[in-house]
């Protein structure tokens, strides 16, 4: 297990590396010069001499594959630049938001896993029955209905209406469960089709057949040796849903005034603060891949019949 893991951590250097340097030359791709935006934003006058000091200062006037390797070293030290405009470090602000984006994916997985599971596995136990058409049900409207048109309803007659749960914003405990529920129930639809998909196949396999011959009684049957195995699809799943969520759902953060990194990447987006999109793409792309390997490390500990080479 050690050894599979410091090769992991080895194979993601290069993979690192090159999303570095995608972002940095994206940077540098954008419209217009990073000089000139900071300027217009602290209301300076952009003359010629002040956007010359100013790329100066920002190290943007030598060689490009210099550039890239002075900002490779400040990345490596947590130096994301400075936005233009807060004026404070990305990577400050960048961690300041991500609590709250943490806190969101959290409840809406748990809002998701607490749909998706008994209706999966309710599917998959009766099937035909009234659990599985209740299951189809909930996951053609999970899959079908937009985001932001959910989040739409929640507002007007949970907040509005009902006056239960706080419009926008983040005040307490409250305010989380509307956006949780909304992104929790746009994952659920998958899962319910997909854990009564691989349950239904497990429960076929001859270990099973085998299990009730021993007399063990079908709930142990079904969580100590069906479910796990079933949720291993799954699982895989959750690893991609859980890198987007802390990648910060957009529309829904946006639309709650949820203080996340994803809304924070939308006003960066539209006040050009590029410095800030550059961080902020460097960051999810560490994320994913840090979940995709403790995904893979999962399945390890789940599945023993996988072998390690």
């Amino acid at each position: 297990m050690i050894r599979y893991l410091l090769q992991r951590l080895l194979q993601m250097i290069p993979v690192l590396l090159g999303i570095s340097f995608i972002t940095f030359a994206l940077m540098h791709l954008t419209p217009g010069d990073p000089a000139e935006i900071m300027l217009r934003v602290d209301g300076i006058k952009p003359t010629r001499e002040a956007i010359e000091a100013t790329r100066h200062i920002l190290g943007l006037d030598g060689p490009i594959h210099m550039q890239y390797f002075h900002w490779l070293y400040r990345v490596l030290h947590l130096d994301l630049g400075i936005s233009y405009s807060s004026s404070r470090p990305v990577f400050t602000e960048l961690m300041d938001r991500f609590p709250a984006t943490m806190l969101l994916s959290a409840c809406s997985l748990l809002a998701a896993i607490l749909i998706a599971l008994p209706l999966g596995v309710g599917s998959a136990l009766y099937p035909g029955r009234l659990p599985d058409r209740l299951g189809r049900v909930v996951a053609l409207l999970s899959v079908s209905m937009p985001g932001y048109w959910l989040s739409l309803l929640l507002i007007y007659y949970g907040a509005v209406k009902l006056k239960l749960f706080p419009v926008t914003g983040m005040e307490g405990a409250a305010s989380v469960i509307l956006p949780a529920f909304t992104l929790g129930f746009g994952m659920a639809g998958v899962y319910i089709r997909l854990i009564r998909s691989s349950l239904l196949n497990v429960l076929g396999k001859p270990y099973i057949t085998a299990a009730r011959a021993k007399g063990l009684q079908e709930w142990r049957i079904i969580t100590g040796h069906a479910l796990r195995n079933a949720l291993l699809p799954s699982l895989t799943l959750l690893g991609v849903n859980i890198a987007g969520l802390l990648g910060g759902s957009v529309i829904v953060e946006t639309i709650f005034s949820w203080p996340g990194i994803g809304k924070y990447a939308i006003e960066a987006i539209f006040g050009k603060d590029y410095i800030v999109i550059q961080g902020y793409v460097l960051l999810m792309a560490v994320v994913v891949v840090l979940i995709n390997l403790a995904v893979d490390l999962l399945h390890l500990l789940l599945d023993p019949r996988i072998r390690l080479r």
